[in-house]
């Protein structure tokens, strides 16, 4: 397939010596309006590559933190439609920085994979991780994806052997996600040292880069991921910054952007501390 912009960021960011730092928000929360002004101020505050969630009702693979923010999104209505809306609205300031659609398969193929892809594709987005698609379903939507010049970005784990691995990333493009840990997004802490020898291990078969993300909290983490990974990708945190800014009615305040785009800033900075 053609360069991407998440190719060219990563070839960028490698050229600059420096870790990209993937940022993660559910699309919709806490309300569109709110919703669009964090994802408009993300690369500011400084996100290399934005992962944006597609809200559905039944999110297996994550935690409390993303659950709430899912909640929250589809109480306010939010559809697929508003998600291709906000990042065809995001593109009219920013034609660099790279976002990535996440998610489940339900709501793609509710809607037909091929138009999801069409209307992805034409909406600005570069590429999508579905987390409950195997490899071995890759004519479903990868395939379609990559014909179309989307990234197929593949979540890989602790559990993911030898003889597995190579399966995992036959398809694969843009860059690997490395899960750190076993469970749900959010439940613990990625320890540094598994990191390391898991990050090794998958650039042994694969050129692409490795991005680290689940459990990654702290701008000390960002900063010891960063140091041997290609990406740290960070979620709950932001979420979690923007629950705790909510008023009592679950509404946004005067303070929902700025709780999350500080959180951004600091993990920033350690991302920008990491030495390889």
């Amino acid at each position: 397939m053609t360069e991407t912009r998440i190719d060219r960021r990563f070839a960028k960011l490698k050229a600059e010596g420096r870790a990209a730092l993937v940022t993660f928000i559910s699309a919709g929360d806490p309300d569109l309006e709110t919703s669009q002004a964090i994802l408009n101020a993300l690369p500011a505050a400084g996100s290399d590559i934005i992962e944006l969630g597609m809200p559905f009702s039944d999110p297996m693979a994550e935690g409390v933190p993303i659950q709430l923010s899912t909640q929250r999104a589809l109480a306010q209505g939010h559809t697929m439609e508003k998600t291709f809306a906000m990042v065809r609205k995001f593109r009219e300031q920013d034609q660099d920085t790279p976002i990535v659609l996440m998610g489940y398969y339900n709501p793609i193929f509710v809607r037909e994979p091929a138009k999801f892809v069409e209307e992805a594709k034409a909406s600005g987005v570069d590429g999508l991780i579905v987390v409950d698609l195997p490899a071995e379903a890759d004519d479903e939507l990868c395939i379609p994806a990559l014909k179309a010049g989307v990234n197929f970005i593949r979540l890989t784990t602790p559990t993911t052997d030898d003889k597995r691995l190579p399966v995992v990333l036959e398809n694969t493009s843009g860059f690997v996600y490395y899960v750190s840990v076993n469970g749900v997004t959010g439940a613990k802490g990625a320890q540094t040292s598994e990191i390391t020898t898991a990050v090794n291990r998958i650039k042994s078969h694969t050129s692409l880069p490795v991005a680290v993300g689940f459990g990654v909290k702290t701008a000390k983490q960002a900063e010891d991921i960063g140091a041997h990974a290609d990406g740290v990708v960070v979620g709950s945190v932001l979420v979690e910054a923007v629950r705790k800014s909510l008023d009592e009615n679950g509404q946004a305040t005067d303070t929902t952007l700025q709780a999350v785009t500080d959180v951004v800033k600091e993990l920033r900075s350690g991302v920008n501390r990491a030495t390889k």
